[in-house]
């Protein structure tokens, strides 16, 4: 069984070739059952939530992620979130590969963010507002860069000195960035505004958001989660990553539930726009909306990846 640690992980992923192995992975498909979760309680008194997330192909892989999330790390001086992912053989089950889980989520994350937007954002995207400054957000100028024209990005985040950070990373990177604290301003001026936190009430407001821009919702993966208000879909084009968006995200069932737009109203997810069962961006002055939350089938595609690029 071969071992990748996260640098490996890293290294294995460049964005342009992750984006196009996830948009095969779309059309070819693979089995993906409903996740477990589990609670797990220690003799300390403190908790934490268990995360098994199956996907396989029939004809080479079998893979399960496994996120343990504990938030009383951060007492500990530890992060709360820990992934591994395990690649195996579908014909015998043989472990083929243990695999830095957390690149795998945040790098896919960022990935399917970018496909999405290479067939819903305006071809002649330039300027990216980042919301937020962890790990996905970190990663989204550079996967954003591999299939747009992104020449400049701004950060924002709630704590000023996390997107001072982070600017100053992505400019050693050599990416034109800053950190900003006019978030109206900086929507309003930005092509693709990509939201990456873990707020609970709106960040994102419609009334900034330009004609033609596009909207990248990311973080609301709970139905107590929310990064954009009601205005943000009146008007847009909606897009899902799949469909088990509009079953778990308060960022949809609130709109819905207030009667802002329709299960039916949503376009389509990444498996429609890759097979071009649906189109993606109609016009320069449309407005659209991406929302994912995340899919084992992604993580497969990424593990698979790793593995045969060793």
């Amino acid at each position: 069984m071969k071992i990748f640690d996260a640098e490996a992980t890293r290294r294995a992923l460049p964005f342009r070739p992750l984006v196009d192995a996830l948009a095969r992975m779309f059309v070819t498909g693979c089995e993906v059952p409903l996740r477990h979760t589990h609670t797990v309680q220690a003799d300390d008194g403190s908790a934490g939530t268990v995360l098994i997330m199956p996907a396989w192909r029939s004809g080479d892989y079998l893979g399960i992620k496994t996120v343990n999330v504990f938030p009383d790390n951060a007492k500990r001086g530890l992060s709360g979130l820990f992934a591994t992912y395990v690649l195996y053989d579908v014909h015998t089950g043989e472990p083929l590969a243990l695999i830095d889980g957390n690149e795998i989520t945040s790098r896919r994350t960022a990935a399917a963010s970018a496909l999405a937007a290479s067939k819903l954002a305006r071809p002649d995207s330039r300027r990216l507002l980042v919301v937020g400054a962890g790990r996905v957000a970190s990663l989204l100028p550079e996967a954003y860069r591999a299939v747009l024209p992104i020449d400049e990005v701004a950060i924002w985040a709630r704590r000023p000195q996390a997107a001072e950070a982070l600017a100053e990373s992505l400019r050693a990177r050599g990416i034109d960035a800053k950190a900003t604290a006019e978030l109206p301003q900086s929507a309003a001026r930005a092509d693709i505004v990509s939201c990456a936190t873990l707020a609970t009430e709106p960040v994102v407001h419609g009334e900034w958001l330009r004609a033609g821009s596009h909207l990248d919702l990311i973080g609301s993966f709970t139905p107590q989660m929310r990064e954009a208000d009601d205005a943000c879909f009146v008007g847009a084009s909606l897009y899902v990553d799949t469909d088990e968006a509009a079953k778990k995200s308060g960022e949809l069932l609130g709109p819905m539930s207030r009667g802002v737009f329709g299960i039916d109203d949503i376009r389509g997810t990444l498996a429609d726009l890759c097979s071009g069962q649906v189109a993606g961006r109609a016009n320069a002055a449309e407005r659209t909306v991406f929302k994912s939350v995340g899919n084992a089938l992604e993580d497969l595609a990424a593990a698979a990846m790793v593995y045969e690029g060793r």
